[in-house]
């Protein structure tokens, strides 16, 4: 995993511990914490376990299937051409080979989960994210402003120094001390682990999609695109995305209408009707990551994939605003990273499936 993308977060707050964990996500890894998650459906990669209330600390409601699909995308069921094998993926990542694979039929949320869609979950449950608990969360460099300069833990990850521990920085306050969401309601929620997705997606009766649903959703319809509109970045001269303009990680120009995330809804909708699936935040997905797991052709790779049965990473998809072709430029539909499912950071969210 590249250090830019998703640096890990340890279980717990201590200067010494983030330092320990951000090396060793730079160095290739995130954090590693148990768990599955919650979900409606049939795919086993994130269906919970136990007793919810110790789990998460509430119970997920009954709800009406019809009324959770509401506002939903249905994908209908099929074959697509999944992966890529661009020259600009790194090796490590799996990306490829490009293979044929054919899911059941689900539906996906349109957009990514808002912080006014989170801060609803936590009213009703009283739910405590994993930045939280560990009191810091990672931040990009130049977003830490004011008081929140006095929280910064450690003076960066090693190789990637942009990213910055800051105590208190967490999901109501995605800069750290100082910073709020009050202006950005309709923005993707950040600075949530993949546990504290799952928690989310039980609550409103969904799940998260798996790998294979999230890129048969995002390519809408394009097999073999690099992006969800097509293979060239600025059709037109006109942005499609929410990815860093300039010279990374120094200034970001903004030239996309953006600096930092955008609204679930910014730039115009993929041909299924699914915004920003390409930039603004990255996703998780229900799977374990491997890099090679996928390439084995048998029935559990190419029909209703979950993923290899067990891992140190969540799969995470999409990019988001830091990515940049001069060195992250995971911003490509088939592109893929992972993090540990207790990281959260500043450039990582979620959207549900049910």
């Amino acid at each position: 995993m590249t250090a830019c993308c998703a640096p890990g977060q340890p279980g717990a707050g201590t200067a010494a511990a983030a330092a320990a964990a951000a090396a060793a996500a730079a160095a290739g890894g995130g954090a590693a914490a148990g768990g599955g998650a919650a979900g409606a459906g049939p795919r086993t990669a994130e269906r919970a376990e136990g007793d919810p209330a110790a789990r998460w600390g509430f119970t997920p409601p009954d709800r009406d299937p019809a009324q959770v699909r509401r506002g939903m995308v249905a994908i209908p069921a099929g074959t697509f051409r999944m992966g890529g094998d661009d020259p600009d993926a790194f090796p490590d990542d799996g990306e490829g080979p490009v293979r044929e694979v054919t899911v059941s039929a689900y539906h996906i949320d349109p957009r990514a989960v808002t912080n006014a869609q989170f801060a609803a979950f936590v009213k009703a449950t009283g739910y405590v994210t994993e930045a939280e608990r560990f009191g810091w969360s990672f931040v990009f460099h130049q977003f830490v402003r004011g008081p929140a300069r006095q929280r910064v833990l450690n003076a960066g990850v090693p190789q990637a120094p942009w990213w910055l521990a800051v105590q208190e920085a967490q999901w109501r306050h995605p800069a750290g001390p100082g910073s709020g969401i009050t202006d950005i309601q309709n923005h993707p929620v950040v600075h949530v682990s993949w546990q504290d997705a799952t928690a989310y997606a039980a609550w409103a009766g969904k799940r998260l999609p798996t790998e294979a649903e999230w890129e048969r959703a995002a390519r809408g319809g394009l097999d073999g695109a690099r992006f969800p509109w097509g293979d060239e970045f600025t059709p037109r001269r006109q942005h499609r995305c929410n990815t860093w303009q300039g010279e990374f990680p120094h200034r970001d120009t903004g030239a996309d209408g953006h600096v930092g995330t955008a609204p679930v809804g910014a730039y115009r909708p993929n041909a299924f009707g699914l915004y920003n699936t390409s930039g603004n935040v990255w996703e998780w997905c229900a799977d374990w990551f491997s890099p090679d797991w996928h390439a084995a052709d048998r029935p559990e790779t190419r029909h209703d994939p979950v993923g290899p049965p067990e891992g140190v990473g969540r799969v995470m998809r999409g990019g988001s605003y830091l990515c940049h072709e001069s060195y992250c430029n995971r911003y490509r539909v088939a592109a893929r990273t992972m993090s540990g499912p207790d990281s959260a950071t500043g450039h990582l969210g979620f959207r549900c499936a049910t």
